[in-house]
């Protein structure tokens, strides 16, 4: 359990060292921006999505290691999935981090994601590993508009 512990800690301050998708997204159709005032996370979110797909995502902001981390891994899993599916992507995070029963099956439907699984043992990290994902769902729902966490 250790080795996977590192393991995890490894993949979070890689994705934090070398965010992927850390960009302002030229094209973009929807965004929203996030803060999280607990911790200062900040993030502006950006989405091109086409007949219901997202094609293309980017975002760009300040954070801890967890929000950063999570942004970079969020946006690897997002292109290519419609609406519908990022829903469900969404609500499998937020019940994984939240401490909510999570089945194998739905661990393993998160891929990478799953690394967020300890962030449970850390309510007050829980806002900065959902902040991004709350912002996505922001963009999706209500275009222009500032999330936050509290």
């Amino acid at each position: 359990m250790a080795d996977l512990r590192e393991l995890y800690q490894e993949v979070i301050l890689d994705h934090h060292r070398r965010p992927r998708n850390f960009r302002r997204l030229e094209g973009a159709n929807r965004q929203a921006v996030g803060h999280n005032p607990l911790c200062g996370d900040k993030i502006s979110l950006y989405l091109k999505i086409e007949n219901g797909v997202i094609q293309d995502v980017g975002f760009q902001g300040s954070g801890c290691a967890i929000s950063t981390a999570s942004a970079s891994m969020m946006t690897e899993s997002l292109r290519g999935k419609t609406e519908a599916e990022v829903e469900k992507l969404f609500q499998r995070f937020h019940d994984l981090v939240t401490g909510k029963p999570t089945s194998d099956a739905e661990l393993s439907s998160l891929g990478k994601l799953a690394v967020f699984s300890g962030v449970r043992e850390y309510p007050v990290r829980v806002k900065c590993a959902s902040l991004c994902w709350h912002t996505m769902r922001a963009a999706l729902e209500r275009p222009e508009e500032t999330v936050a966490t509290e």
